[in-house]
């Protein structure tokens, strides 16, 4: 994710639920630094998987995307969108209309989860853009332990983060960023990777984003 640093200030500790609302608030969706018109790289992942169209798919930290939108009308019909910022989910909860009501929709934060733990039998991870804003060991150490606990066995794990060449920094936040070797370390030997590419996103202002994505599948064990 990256937007216009004018439009972001760093947060101070503890309020990134505010910092998060606060950005999605300034700017329409379509004005966010991080906004696709088409999500067509992670769905092209998910097509990948062959998962049954009434697959569980977790999309966590799903911001207003349009993602939720395109696998709607992609007949995917077990769909949960998470994100911690209410206005995010808000906006897309607007935007589906009648439709929304087809979605799950979980305010949480993947660090610090009261509501995401009680998922279970999870068929397909999906995080664009969500990973690389944890720096402290223990906030990586907890999103991976959540991931483990919800994703079944022969699941999938899609994530698409900055790659090693990206940005240092996106709305006035520091990165981590990775290769696929490195989520391959973070995931252990239970996650087999199946595909993986590069991509250079393009903003909506004009700027030029280098991601990695990648798809894991967990092993039948």
């Amino acid at each position: 994710m990256t937007t216009k640093e004018s439009d972001c200030k760093v947060p101070e500790e503890n309020t990134l639920k505010k910092h998060w609302d606060i950005a999605y608030n300034k700017n329409t969706t379509q004005k966010l630094g991080w906004y696709e018109e088409s999500s067509k790289k992670t769905i092209e992942l998910i097509k990948t998987s062959e998962v049954a169209k009434n697959a569980k798919i977790l999309n966590v930290g799903v911001g207003s995307s349009k993602l939720i939108d395109e696998l709607i009308a992609d007949g995917y019909t077990n769909l949960i969108a998470n994100d911690l910022s209410e206005k995010a989910i808000e906006d897309v909860k607007d935007r589906l209309k009648e439709k929304s009501t087809e979605i799950d929709f979980i305010v949480d934060d993947l660090i610090n989860p009261s509501k995401l733990n009680q998922l279970s039998n999870i068929d397909i991870w999906n995080d664009r853009a969500v990973l690389h804003f944890f720096l402290k060991e223990e906030e990586k150490a907890s999103y991976f332990k959540l991931l483990k606990q919800l994703v079944k066995n022969n699941g999938f794990v899609i994530i698409a983060v900055f790659a090693l060449n990206g940005a240092e920094k996106c709305c006035g936040l520091e990165l981590q960023r990775y290769s696929a070797e490195m989520l391959q370390e973070r995931l252990g030997e239970d996650f087999e990777l199946i595909k993986k590419f590069n991509y250079t996103f393009t903003n909506p202002y004009g700027g030029e984003r280098p991601y990695i994505y990648t798809l894991f599948q967990r092993k039948n064990k």
